[in-house]
């Protein structure tokens, strides 16, 4: 696959996922809005004032001018602050404002990614005020896919809606996802050099990977079966995605939804160091 097929992949799962937050909203009962997700302090309203956001300001949309409370626990750093003064603004918003503003927004991101120039590689902003960075084009569409389907599935877990737990953009977040588990099990663990764990994902969207830590320390991952690895997680895709998104613990999933074989204290370490949250 070349580099613009690469990111025509992107937008096409973008565009699949932030089209279905929309036909999720379209007929949503005024009081659903105000239910609340797995995301601290938010509500249906709130993710997708999130949501809108972002693709704002990747527009280049001005942010909002407002002063945000105090007394928000949820909102603990800068980084947070930065997030919410945009959800709270939104939190007085009635549906049809919310669901207009977000098809408008669809709208224009849409267009402003079908004319886009840029190439795969060029280095572009992500927009962020104090926190922005650069980073490839093709990046950054990747890491929008992310943000976007996880809120989907936010939303949907929030309202009782499954659904779209196989999509393109779903395989891109795994891919995303699976990208950062040896960093997640060799160094935010510390498991030792030799050590192997497998992962066995189980679902709508399956996959079984290996991560070996060498003699350095250093991760690295593939498909192949270990026999007698140190520690064997199984766990559904769903889950799984909640685990390594930060919407949940490990002991706050279902009885039976994970188990886990091997060292139990090395698999704790990996499972508390899920901290990838979109």
């Amino acid at each position: 696959m070349t580099d613009n097929q690469v990111v025509q992949t992107y937008t096409d799962a973008w565009t699949h996922s932030i089209e279905s937050i929309s036909e999720l909203l379209a007929l949503l009962p005024a009081d659903s809005w105000n239910r609340r997700t797995e995301c601290p302090g938010w509500s249906v309203r709130d993710v997708v004032s999130h949501v809108i956001a972002v693709e704002s300001e990747l527009l280049g949309d001005p942010r909002p001018i407002h002063s945000l409370p105090r007394d928000l626990f949820h909102v603990k750093n800068d980084v947070q602050r930065y997030l919410e003064l945009p959800v709270d603004k939104r939190r007085c918003h009635t549906a049809p404002e919310m669901t207009a503003e977000l098809e408008y927004v669809i709208i224009r991101r849409s267009r402003a990614l079908r004319n886009a120039t840029t190439g795969p590689d060029d280095t572009v902003s992500f927009p962020a005020g104090p926190f922005s960075y650069d980073v490839p084009y093709q990046e950054l569409l990747r890491r929008r896919v992310l943000d976007v389907w996880v809120h989907e599935q936010d939303l949907r877990r929030a309202l009782q809606l499954p659904g779209n737990l196989d999509s393109p953009a779903a395989q891109v977040t795994r891919d995303l996802l699976l990208a950062g588990l040896p960093k997640v099990v060799a160094k935010a663990a510390g498991a030792p050099a030799g050590s192997t764990v497998v992962v066995d994902v189980t679902g709508p969207l399956e996959f079984l990977r290996t991560v070996r830590v060498d003699a350095d320390g250093r991760g690295s991952i593939d498909a192949q079966v270990s026999l007698g690895p140190d520690v064997q997680l199984t766990v559904g895709w769903e889950d799984y995605l909640r685990l390594a998104t930060g919407r949940v613990r490990a002991d706050g999933l279902p009885t039976g939804a994970l188990t886990v074989d091997g060292d139990r204290e090395l698999a704790d370490r990996i499972l508390a160091s899920f901290s990838l949250t979109p």
